[in-house]
């Protein structure tokens, strides 16, 4: 068993990972690869030799997020009994993750694998940031892994695309940690009993709606995708779309419920507010919002070798649409977010066998 290494994470996190931010400073990947040239006995310089496990059986292949067809990514495809399943292993013992702060589902993710990996011993800690801080602080180092990547759209573009001229480029310092869930839609909403059926048609009923579509903060994803795609796409170009924050939209939500005025919201699935609201999403026959998004865990440069027991969790880990809902509902809904590992555990002992078939790799 590995000794536990202890690295400041909080402070690390918060000023470290918020000036690489401003900076765009380039995590250096070399150190991933061999010294010296490759001889007859070695492997070729174009070739990745697998993590081996402690019986001599070559584990999947580590590559790194900016490698994957992040679209085309099934949950559980390289699923396996992690190597201990009562202990930490090969492990380091002490991990620590970067989560986005006020996001449900890395809320969910998170209290999963801690409660799993707290009962096998590890130390886990976590420091809240705001995306793109979350991002370059696991791509340098300062955290070991986050858990809530939308890809290949939401956060594609913005922190991990080679590509992208305006995005940070740090798909080439992330390990791809495999997806957990494959079911992440952006959509527009409105109360269910409001006229409009398709976003092709609401510009037909800006009266009805006051000519406003309520967002969320002004960096994200789905704000620059409402701005950039939806709008122009359908021709709602003089309606008022306003950004602040998750919770400002969502208070104004349960305000114009409250008041049965209709109202017109960016959202996403999965979201509790699904079940705490009744609203519906407006048809997009364009395909303005895109396609099915993953959440992905990604790693730091070296990850999945320092903690192979957890690497292989990850990749077993699988949460259905209604098992999000259901744990989002009582984390939300029921605990206001004031007690979110509880909200976890009570799932927990609701489906007694979630965690062994998680580590055997059978979810």
């Amino acid at each position: 068993m590995r000794r536990s290494r202890l690295t400041g994470v909080t402070a690390s996190l918060l000023v470290g990972g918020l000036l690489l931010a401003a900076c765009g400073e380039d995590g250096d990947d070399d150190t991933a690869a061999q010294d010296g040239e490759a001889t007859e006995e070695e492997a070729p310089e174009d070739t990745e030799t697998p993590m081996e496990e402690e019986d001599g059986e070559a584990a999947p292949e580590v590559q790194l997020i900016s490698e994957a067809d992040t679209a085309t990514c099934e949950p559980t495809a390289n699923a396996a009994p992690i190597p201990d399943p009562e202990g930490t292993g090969e492990d380091l013992t002490e991990i620590n993750f970067a989560n986005f702060s006020g996001w449900d589902e890395n809320y969910v993710v998170y209290n999963l694998v801690k409660v799993a990996l707290e009962e096998q011993g590890y130390t886990v800690n976590a420091t809240e940031l705001e995306a793109g801080a979350a991002y370059q602080g696991v791509a340098g180092g300062d955290a070991d892994a986050l858990l809530d990547a939308w890809l290949p759209n939401t956060h594609g573009s913005s922190y991990v695309d080679m590509d992208a001229e305006e995005g940070a480029q740090l798909g080439d310092s992330l390990q791809d940690l495999g997806c957990w869930f494959d079911q992440g839609f952006l959509t527009i909403a409105v109360n269910s009993d409001s006229p409009a059926e398709s976003l092709a048609n609401l510009a037909d009923y800006q009266e009805e709606y006051g000519g406003r579509i309520v967002g969320i903060e002004p960096g994200a994803g789905l704000t620059r995708t409402t701005r950039e795609q939806v709008i122009p796409t359908y021709g709602l170009d003089d309606w008022d779309f306003s950004t602040s924050s998750s919770p400002a939209m969502l208070a104004e939500l349960e305000s114009a419920q409250d008041a049965g005025e209709n109202i017109v919201v960016t959202l996403w699935h999965p979201h509790w507010a699904y079940a705490a609201f009744d609203i519906r999403d407006l048809e997009d026959p364009e395909g303005a919002l895109g396609d099915a998004e993953r959440l992905y865990a990604l790693g730091r440069p070296g990850f999945a070798e320092d903690y192979p027991n957890v690497y292989q969790l990850l990749q077993n880990l699988h949460l259905t649409d209604q098992q999000l809902l259901e744990i989002e509902d009582l984390l939300v809904v029921q605990y206001n977010r004031e007690e979110n590992e509880r909200a976890v555990t009570e799932w927990l002992e609701d489906n007694p066998d979630f965690l062994e078939s998680w580590r055997a790799g059978e979810l």
